[in-house]
């Protein structure tokens, strides 16, 4: 009987086996580049096809190379991006210091014409935040932490809020949207979605996130299985909530587990439309 039993679970051990390896070699590096075009109601017209590029939770250090964060740097160049937005988690931890200057010299490769901007992730401040602004300003990005950025294009102007991390750094978005008129399209960065909610009561158009990586395996029918706080509400794709637009995205990188099942690593490439009264 024992070696009848054994013989009947070879299929099932195989078939796990093999999914172990394909989330892990295959799908973990098999990046999805998504479009999506976006109305914005206070978006200036002259930014009617302004073309961003969103990427987040390179967790640089954990199974992710400098080396594999070139060829995403790479696939960005290619898509010709109007600027850059990068939602936190460039390093994974302290460990991952050593693995900083090759993804710098990756990150300074990439080219937006209206700039590149980044804010930090919960795990940025577990390595180091200061060594991460570092890194990333080496790398051309203009980091936001509680504070805002005017892109301007033909006499009008675009506004990139950063905010810190909801939860290790002090977040302040008032301080953050101080001085932005009331009127303007505000386009909010900040790693953890799920703050979205309180969010919407502020003057924010449009909120990108990441933190998620989308669950990193997803079931069918059970939906996200590595989730993380504040992360699990709005934990991937595009959400309404009141007149706030928020977009997730799941992120280049993995924690907990190198793999990735039915949620490939993703660049998303958002085309802002102006949503005429």
């Amino acid at each position: 009987m024992g070696e009848i039993f054994s013989l009947e679970w070879i299929p099932a051990t195989a078939g796990f086996s093999g999914c172990v390896l394909y989330s892990k070699l295959i799908e973990r590096l098999w990046l999805d580049v998504r479009k999506l075009r976006i109305p914005l109601n206070r978006l200036p017209a002259s930014f009617s096809e302004f073309r961003i590029a969103l990427f987040s939770d390179i967790h640089l250090g954990f199974f992710f190379s400098g080396k594999d964060l070139s060829s995403v740097v790479k696939v960005v160049n290619e898509l010709n991006p109007d600027t850059i937005c990068f939602t936190g988690d460039f390093l994974n931890s302290v460990s991952s210091l050593k693995a900083l200057e090759s993804g710098v010299a990756a990150l300074a490769e990439l080219t937006a014409p209206f700039g590149k901007y980044a804010v930090l992730g919960n795990h940025d401040y577990m390595a180091g935040p200061n060594h991460v602004i570092n890194g990333l300003e080496r790398g051309g990005f203009h980091v936001l932490i509680n504070k805002h950025a005017a892109i301007q294009k033909d006499g009008d102007r675009l506004f990139l809020t950063g905010l810190d991390s909801i939860s290790k750094g002090k977040p302040n978005l008032e301080t953050a949207i101080h001085g932005i008129p009331e009127a303007a399209c505000n386009i909010l960065l900040a790693h953890e979605p799920d703050i979205a909610d309180a969010i919407s009561k502020f003057p924010v158009s449009l909120q990108l996130s990441g933190h998620s990586h989308g669950g990193q395996v997803r079931l069918p029918f059970i939906g996200p299985v590595i989730t993380t706080g504040l992360g699990r509400k709005y934990h991937s794709g595009i959400y309404k909530i009141n007149e706030l637009i928020l977009y997730t995205n799941r992120g280049l990188g993995t924690t907990v587990l190198p793999v990735r099942f039915m949620c490939r690593p993703e660049i998303t490439i958002i085309t802002l439309a102006h949503n005429l009264p």
